[in-house]
This record gives C-alpha cells, sequence and structure tokens, in this order.
C-alpha cells in the first residue's frame, strides 16, 4: 500500500515538471521577441532616403525608438527595414 506522501509526489512531480517547461519555454520566446539589430546591421543613419524616414515608418515609437532597431532613432533619420506606415 502507498502512503499519501508517495501519491501526492507521484501527483506533484509531472506538474511541477510541465510548469517548468512552460516558463521556460516562455522566457525563450520572450527574449528571441525582444532581440533588436543594431543601428550598424540596420544601416541605419541620421538622414533622410529619398522622402523616406523614421517618422513615416509603421516600426517608429516616437519621440526617438523604434521597435526594431537598438537605440535611439532620429525621427527624421533611416534604416534599410523601413516600412511605411498605413
Amino acid at each position: 500500500m502507498r502512503s499519501r506522501r508517495d501519491l501526492l509526489g507521484a501527483l506533484v512531480h509531472p506538474v511541477v515538471l510541465g510548469a517548468i517547461a512552460v516558463l521556460a519555454r516562455g522566457a525563450r520566446a520572450q527574449t528571441a521577441s525582444q532581440t533588436k539589430a543594431t543601428q550598424a546591421e540596420a544601416d541605419y543613419q541620421d538622414t533622410p532616403k529619398d522622402i523616406r524616414m523614421c517618422a513615416t515608418c509603421q516600426r517608429f515609437e516616437p519621440p526617438d525608438a523604434c521597435k526594431v532597431v537598438e537605440g535611439k532613432v532620429s525621427p527624421n533619420g533611416w534604416c534599410k527595414l523601413f516600412e511605411l506606415a498605413d
């Protein structure tokens, strides 16, 4: 006959392992989604390219940030990841 402690351990162990796996998966996904390109990788420049500039890009976050490029960016800047806002 099994003790209550053995039964409880048999029930709790898989639940704890499952919770750890879910938390680890979530942490990896969050880290991947938080990765931004460096300004060098994005070929960022502080000046517009033709009529394209950060202020008209859907990835621009006023006053001086970008969803996909690290660091401060100028609203008048530009990079190869530019995507015109709707």
